[in-house]
């Protein structure tokens, strides 16, 4: 296991979604995600059983989780409980910090 990581250096680039670019780390328990989402990237409405906690680090971000719409701005966060519907758009160039638990098997490189 590794105990220190150079994001640039050390993991490749992924993109997960057309317009959404990151590097990702996995643990056990989790995965941390630093994404660039690219302005106007509509992420459709979906769920899925891991809890996912987005924090606005750039840019200005519409979300909608179970119903209810709002805008981020830098420093505001996104908790989104596991199977709870939700969507996005990037109404700016964004960066995007998500941490899932347990652990997005489905973002992991082979």
């Amino acid at each position: 296991m590794k105990y220190f990581i150079n994001k640039e250096a050390d993991l490749p680039l992924q993109e997960v979604y057309p317009g959404i670019t990151g590097q990702l780390i996995h643990t056990e328990a989790l995965t941390i995600a630093d994404f660039q989402i690219a302005k106007g990237t509509v992420l459709p409405e979906h769920a899925h059983p891991h809890e996912q906690i987005s924090t606005v680090l750039e840019g200005r971000f519409a979300f909608t989780v179970g119903g209810e719409e709002r805008i981020l701005v830098a420093g505001e966060v996104a908790v989104i409980p596991g199977n709870v519907a939700h969507s996005g758009t990037a109404l700016t160039d964004c960066r995007i910090i998500d941490v899932f638990a347990p652990a997005r098997e489905d973002y992991k490189l082979s």
